[in-house]
């Protein structure tokens, strides 16, 4: 495995625990007249932050290389940031949004870094997870009466 796939895919890893945390947060504080969808959606996804960072800190695993383990490395490397506690509940979504927009990003760099290492299963794994954040964007977006994208 290249170093660059290596260093795109414990991105992920670093990523997706944060995403998991912020997603917590959310599903705990989320108040208003969206309080009972929001608190289920963002456990929802939660839920499935836990599957992707595990899938892919298993991949690394399985392909001879050490998933970064610790709260520090994992704040270090992370596309995303920590919530501050000051979200409304459409601001909660909002950033959800953008947040996903990272993540996309970054997946698709791990599939071209996989691809060039001409690994298809971890390209395969991460393209999986991007269609899901691809889907859970759109419908955030409907929630938000954005049509447009």
């Amino acid at each position: 495995m290249s170093t660059a796939l290596n260093n795109e895919l414990n991105k992920q890893v670093a990523t997706w625990s944060v995403m998991y945390t912020k997603l917590h947060n959310f599903h705990w504080y989320v108040k208003g007249s969206s309080f009972f969808t929001l608190h289920a959606k963002f456990e929802e996804l939660y839920n499935e932050a836990t599957l992707n960072m595990d899938e892919i800190a298993e991949r690394l695993l399985t392909l001879g290389a050490n998933p970064v383990a610790t709260l520090q490395e994992h704040l270090e490397l992370s596309e995303v940031k920590e919530a501050n506690n000051k979200e409304t509940a459409d601001k909660m979504v909002e950033i959800v949004v953008k947040d996903f927009d990272l993540i996309m990003k970054s997946l698709k760099k791990g599939m071209d870094e996989a691809a060039k290492d001409e690994d298809d299963m971890t390209e395969d794994l991460l393209n999986a997870i991007y269609q899901k954040i691809e889907k859970h964007q759109w419908m955030l977006n409907a929630f938000l009466g954005d049509s447009n994208k």
